[in-house]
């Protein structure tokens, strides 16, 4: 690989880790605070039918599969697995460390609520739709921006 083509790689692996950190101690710390200001079981109205909650989730993001157990561990860290081996090979498409890092960083957030053995704190709950966190967040919008970069990269590959 030539130097710029490392250097470049380089960029996105530390673009990865800076949004890793973000998202995970935006995560550990928006939890933090929830369960310090709002007692297990317990709502806050914070904003126009949005509410604080402090409640657990055993399941993946949203509540599904919440027997999942070990299951849903192996399979989040499969997923994790098949991302950074993209990423890997793939590091030198446009943007692709933003939904790695908003991916990694949630799923972490989450695993860390695992690894202490009481479930995942979620948080925020608004209507017709079940509470979530800041790590679920990032997952979806993780998810959302790697399709896009997916996409843009394949439209750009056609063009050529």
């Amino acid at each position: 690989m030539d130097e710029p083509g490392r250097l470049r790689r380089g960029v996105a692996w530390r673009r990865v880790g800076v949004v890793v950190l973000v998202v995970v101690a935006a995560d550990q710390l928006s939890k933090a605070l929830v369960t310090e200001w709002i007692g297990r079981g317990e709502t806050r109205n914070v904003f126009l039918g949005i509410d604080f909650v402090n409640q657990r989730n055993h399941g993946v993001a949203f509540g599904l599969f919440p027997h999942g157990g070990t299951v849903v561990v192996v399979a989040t860290l499969f997923a994790l697995g098949v991302l950074l081996a993209y990423f890997v090979t793939h590091a030198h498409a446009p943007l692709l460390w933003l939904p790695t890092g908003l991916l990694l960083g949630g799923a972490g957030g989450n695993l860390l609520d695992r690894v202490r053995g009481d479930g995942v704190i979620d948080f925020i709950n608004v209507p017709l739709w079940p509470a979530f966190n800041l790590a679920d967040a990032a997952i979806t919008f993780g998810v959302i921006a790697l399709l896009l970069v997916i996409e843009t990269s394949a439209r750009q590959r056609a063009r050529a």
